[in-house]
């Protein structure tokens, strides 16, 4: 028996995009159908899972030794794997530090806690240069993020914080503490209104940002995003997956936009 797993099932794409920065993408034998990072994964491997469902027999074929996943959306296939005889690590982290550290705990892992810890070292430099920078912004946009529009739910804790440090102020912060969407869902359709963010960010999980949906809810016309025209999306695989691509290309769209609204403020 090895002492590290050697034929890992990956049912969520951090954990694959984090096996192929540290060279290990010889150990994964299965994705998620909805990895597209890295791109190379998806014509190398077999996709086996949804986010919610998975192709239980397709994995057991595989003989896999581990399985990885993501919070409690995925208890059903880990209890599927595990009363199967599968061993499966179901990961929880919902933070900016979380993500750092599941990055370090993977590499751990397979057996590369030096390699994973210099990554890690690596993605924590580009976020606290983005903060850097951010921090010589004239002004702070009030922000919303919205990951889904039917019914409306704001940002998650990773990407609060993100706009944080992308030099914004996330307009719901106590609600991004909430792990589950039901408990971010925004039930009343004036709060955003209310509370009047510079620019609204969609993001809606796969599904093209529709602005002109945003513009047409009622009440939302004198909304200063919609006034002036701050809509903006960032596709849902640069940052709603709690991984590294949250912390350099989902970081990199926010600090484009917010630094682009502080400069048409300035001029």
């Amino acid at each position: 028996m090895h002492a590290t797993p050697e034929r890992i099932v990956c049912l969520t794409e951090e954990p694959t995009e984090v096996l192929y920065a540290l060279g290990q993408q010889h150990r994964i034998v299965g994705i998620s159908g909805f990895t597209v990072r890295p791109a190379q994964a998806r014509q190398e491997k077999p996709r086996v899972s949804a986010f919610t469902s998975a192709k239980i027999d397709r994995i057991l074929e595989l003989k896999p030794d581990l399985a990885i996943g993501f919070s409690d959306m995925q208890a059903d296939i880990a209890s599927a794997l595990i009363k199967a005889g599968v061993e499966v690590w179901i990961s929880n982290h919902r933070s900016v530090a979380g993500i750092l550290g599941y990055v370090q705990r993977l590499g751990a892992l397979v057996g590369c806690g030096e390699a994973a810890a210099a990554y890690a070292a690596r993605l924590a430099a580009q976020v606290d240069a983005v903060r850097a920078a951010s921090a010589m912004l004239p002004r702070r946009p009030r922000v919303y993020f919205e990951e889904w529009d039917e019914p409306q739910i704001s940002a998650i804790r990773w990407v609060s914080e993100l706009v944080g440090i992308a030099g914004g102020d996330d307009i719901f912060p106590a609600r991004a503490a909430a792990g589950l969407g039901r408990d971010r869902i925004v039930a009343d359709a004036l709060e955003v209104p209310a509370m009047a963010p510079d620019i609204i960010i969609g993001s809606w999980c796969g599904k093209k940002f529709r602005p002109e949906h945003v513009r047409a809810r009622p009440g939302w016309q004198q909304v200063p995003a919609v006034r002036d025209g701050e809509l903006h999306e960032i596709k849902s695989p640069l940052i709603l997956q709690p991984g590294p691509a949250a912390l350099t290309d989902g970081l990199a769209a926010l600090q484009g936009i917010i630094a682009g609204w502080a400069l048409r403020r300035a001029a």
